[in-house]
């Protein structure tokens, strides 16, 4: 029996609003905004360069029920591109850009198959061999059915691929939706299962594979690391899967150890060295840099400037020798023995909900001036705010007031 080869993508979310960048200066926005957009053309240039028998895209290729008209225009020209290069899309959308959603329409070329709201298989046949690929597009936002018992169970003789945007039941680090258990899929007699919907590459079984490529761009501090899709090639025994990054920028943590800095030049040489270091290894990328190894001696040479002086000072560094290398914050992780107070101080936010950090900045969201220029609270805010509040306890514990 022959062997087939697909691409699995997921989770495009073309023209993502972004989150949590405050920080980050207004002349880099523009990139971040097209970063979707280009790791969606790196996907599209990929495909055309290597000619996979098909491609699947595992649902949430926009990132609102209410599509852009420049990402289903862009979406559009992708398909397009795909056609003329001979290669069939198979697409279902998920709980991001599901059918009940208010957008203009664009009609898709010949090569695409979109999956309706029911559960439906398509079939196609690569080098003599019959492909089934079952699916469907989510019909509204929240799917709680457990749409897998819908899916049509394999023949035993040809390929049978499964795409199903939802989660593992019980999965706590992400809305669940069209939840699953593994042994649910397994007992189909599936091939593969393109999942879509959880933003971190994951294989939770390889016999038969059961797949999340992740999402193809980082798009705030939880979604670190390479991002891509991986291209798959497939036999009755044997699945082989490559991951393939396409993301113009990832999300990472740095840290620099400040043993033996005494002089401000001394850091900054310090931290522009293992920047570039990093860059080598792993590409353009948004860093949240962490200095460690604090002896009061470079405190007391750190705490002449502000935190917002540091980073610039570190950013202006780095802008000569990288096009797009960017610090979001800096962390100064200052000894245990310095942080014991503190640690007291924040042990109680542990125990904190939604409700109790509202209840905290009440006043100061219902300032009739102020709150409209305040951000929403949601975790990205929280962590700031917590991230924050740590580096002014450190400051005022270190100093003894």
């Amino acid at each position: 029996m022959a062997a087939i080869r697909f691409l699995h993508v997921a989770d495009l979310h073309l023209d993502s609003p972004f989150k949590g960048l405050s920080s980050i200066p207004k002349n880099r926005w523009q990139e971040i905004r097209e970063s979707t957009f280009h790791a969606f053309n790196n996907v599209i240039q990929h495909a055309l360069a290597t000619k996979p028998d098909f491609v699947l895209i595992a649902g949430d290729i926009y990132d609102g029920e209410n599509r852009s008209l420049r990402a289903q225009h862009l979406f559009q020209k992708g398909m397009e591109a795909l056609g003329e290069g001979g290669i069939p899309v198979f697409i279902c959308h998920g709980n991001h850009d599901h059918l009940s959603g208010s957008w203009v329409r664009f009609q898709m070329p010949e090569n695409v198959e979109v999956f309706g709201r029911d559960v439906e298989t398509k079939t196609l046949n690569v080098k003599g061999e019959t492909v089934h690929i079952s699916s469907f597009s989510y019909k509204e936002r929240h799917i709680q059915e457990a749409m897998h018992t819908y899916f049509p169970k394999a023949n035993g003789q040809d390929f049978h691929i499964g795409m199903l945007h939802g989660s593992l039941e019980g999965n706590k680090e992400h809305d669940v939706y069209a939840p699953f258990r593994q042994s649910d899929l397994i007992g189909k007699g599936y091939d593969y299962w393109a999942l879509g919907h959880i933003h971190k590459r994951q294989v939770l079984h390889m016999d038969p594979a059961i797949v999340y490529p992740g999402n193809i761009q980082s798009r705030h501090r939880n979604e670190r690391g390479l991002k891509g899709f991986y291209e798959v090639t497939l036999t009755k025994n044997n699945t082989d899967l490559q991951f393939i990054p396409c993301s113009m920028f990832i999300y990472d943590q740095l840290e620099v150890s400040c043993k033996d800095i005494v002089h401000a030049n001394e850091l900054i040489s310090r931290v522009e060295h293992q920047l570039k270091d990093y860059v080598e290894s792993n590409g353009n990328a948004i860093i949240e840099l962490t200095l460690t190894e604090i002896t009061e001696e470079t405190f007391e040479m750190l705490d002449t400037s502000s935190r917002e002086e540091w980073l610039a000072i570190f950013q202006e560094s780095m802008d000569q020798h990288n096009p797009f290398i960017i610090l979001k914050d800096l962390v100064i992780d200052l000894p245990i023995n310095q942080l014991n107070e503190t640690l007291m101080l924040t042990d109680i936010w542990k125990e904190w909900d939604f409700t109790h950090w509202k209840l905290a900045v009440k006043e100061l969201y219902q300032h009739p001036k102020g709150s409209r220029y305040l951000p929403s609270i949601d975790e990205d805010f929280i962590e700031e705010v917590k991230m924050e509040s740590k580096q002014l306890l450190n400051k005022a514990v270190t100093r003894g007031v």
